[in-house]
């Protein structure tokens, strides 16, 4: 139930999308010929087509949707190197000298957005920040102190505290200087600019199908029957949009989480803030004309998984509104991150027989420094340049430990809830919903999906999951049917939003009962 006192914007935007004017491009209506196929119009495939083009090969940027418009344009937009509670982790799976290549990888993604930044003049609120991990619970501080330990062994500088300029009550805080927050729209806005003025050629709403063509030269199907022709490919587009018997849907999970953009009644003192403890609190500022927003996110969980999403904007309003006092929630959205077994993307070669097919994914919410290394990995594969880094982020890596125990553990809560979901009978019928309600119902003795617009306009769809066949549930934040088994998303009228499905949901006639 809705909180009546809830300041929340009504509908789900991302500030980002809102506050930036991006440029609109063509839909593919003919045959391409290119050395280069990049799917997926965010950070990482923009930044690729970016540095690939600067190296004389000729470039094609197609998106299913219009570019920005996912996991990029939903982000808190930091800039960092520290990624929650990772090193120690790394360290005990990759050992040290593996989990130092990670730490110098995403370093060099910041490093490669502030030098782009300064070079270009790049006007996106990009601003240094310190980066402070927190913690309020002894277990959690437990694990901070571990984490401190990693640090020292591979040589991350840091600073540590017990207390931070918030009205949070810490054990103790890792503060990692030199970090950064921008406004990822707006800088993407400049190389979008400047690579459609020197030749790459940049499509939206062009969906990729398929793959044929041979080993040497690629050729991408698009759902109108139109080809790309290529020497490489590239699969930016989050999840695989294929898969190459890779089988990324059982090595990976998603996960969603909310965010609020704020006026406060309390200054923000500045710096980026995450939590040890669960429920996550992400905190940071961002610019908004002459005024300040405090951005604050949180409250991940696997995605398809908590049906009353729109509590979770609450929590978030609640925690907010208790450390910072809230004048206004200017925008509301949420973000899905895929998780890969180890937590290290999967970047390189789509499988090992793959060899002119490459994919980028797995960046487990730290997107900015992940997707912009990734771009610069792909570049020196395809250009044929030496990398350290190649061995710790192949794709076809498999960790025994932690990736067989991850395997399993993922793979049964699939199982669980595709059983569990087929179980379950609902007991309303489409004619008990009220006007922006979703959930399943019973239509013609079958279970489906139903949605009431704000016109009263009755939405069914079949609940099967287009994937593998598990039943979405509705999704009340963001009003759409999440998968729980592999993450899918669909529209509340069955388009689909997230991989791995391709295909919509079966859409049923409100008026055949």
């Amino acid at each position: 139930m809705k909180n009546q006192n809830s300041k929340l914007p009504k509908f789900p935007e991302p500030y980002w999308r809102d506050s930036a004017e991006l440029p609109s491009f063509p839909k593919l209506s003919k045959h391409v010929n290119v050395d280069v196929a990049i799917v997926g119009g965010g950070i990482t495939g923009i930044t690729s087509a970016y540095l690939l083009s600067k190296e004389g090969l000729s470039v094609a940027l197609v998106d299913s949707d219009v570019v920005l418009n996912g996991t990029t344009g939903h982000t808190t937009a930091k800039i960092t190197v520290q990624h929650d509670i990772i090193y120690d982790e790394l360290i005990q799976h990759f050992g040290a000298d593996g989990a130092k290549h990670y730490y110098e990888a995403n370093k060099s993604g910041l490093e490669f957005i502030r030098k782009m930044v300064d070079d270009k003049k790049i006007d996106c609120g990009f601003s240094d920040e310190d980066a402070i991990l927190y913690a309020v619970s002894d277990d959690s501080l437990k694990k901070l102190q571990k984490e401190k330990e990693a640090y020292d062994t591979l040589g991350i500088p840091y600073e540590y505290t017990d207390t931070i300029p918030i009205d949070i009550e810490i054990q103790g805080a890792l503060i990692v200087k030199n970090q950064a927050q921008f406004h990822p729209l707006k800088y993407l806005h400049t190389l979008l600019q400047e690579m459609s003025q020197t030749g790459v050629q940049i499509f939206e709403n062009t969906a990729i199908i398929d793959i044929k063509g041979t080993e040497d030269e690629p050729k991408l199907i698009t759902n109108e029957g139109f080809e790309i022709t290529c020497q490489h490919v590239i699969a930016a587009s989050h999840f695989p949009f294929y898969d190459g018997n890779g089988f990324y849907f059982a090595r990976m999970y998603a996960e969603r989480s909310y965010v609020l953009s704020a006026m406060t009644d309390k200054p923000y003192p500045g710096g980026m803030y995450l939590s040890v403890d669960e429920p996550k609190r992400s905190l940071r500022s961002a610019a908004n004309g002459g005024e300040e927003l405090v951005i604050i996110g949180g409250e991940g969980h696997k995605t398809g998984q908590v049906n009353d999403t729109h509590k979770l904007y609450e929590n978030l309003e609640s925690f907010g509104e208790k450390v910072f006092g809230l004048n206004d929630i200017t925008h509301r959205w949420s973000a899905q991150d895929l998780y890969t077994l180890d937590k290290v993307p999967y970047i390189g070669n789509l499988t090992s027989n793959k060899k002119n097919i490459y994919t980028a994914t797995g960046f487990h919410k730290w997107g900015m420094t992940n997707g912009t290394f990734a771009a610069i990995l792909l570049r020196d594969l395809i250009v044929k340049k030496e990398s350290r880094y190649l061995d710790l982020f192949t794709p076809s890596r498999f960790q025994s430990d932690p990736s067989v125990k991850e395997f399993l553990k993922q793979n049964a809560d699939v199982a669980k809830h595709l059983i569990s979901g087929k179980l379950k009978r609902p007991s309303k019928k489409p004619e008990d919903l009220k006007v922006n309600e979703g959930c399943a119902v019973m239509f013609q003795g079958k279970k489906a999906g139903a949605y009431k617009d704000e016109h009263g306009v009755l939405h069914l769809v079949d609940t099967t999951c287009t994937h593998l066949g598990c039943e979405v549930g509705w999704n009340s934040g963001d009003r759409t049917w999440d998968c729980p088994c592999h993450g899918s998303r669909f529209s509340y009228s069955g388009e689909v939003i997230e991989g791995p499905a391709d295909k919509p949901l079966k859409v049923l006639d409100a008026e055949s009962e």
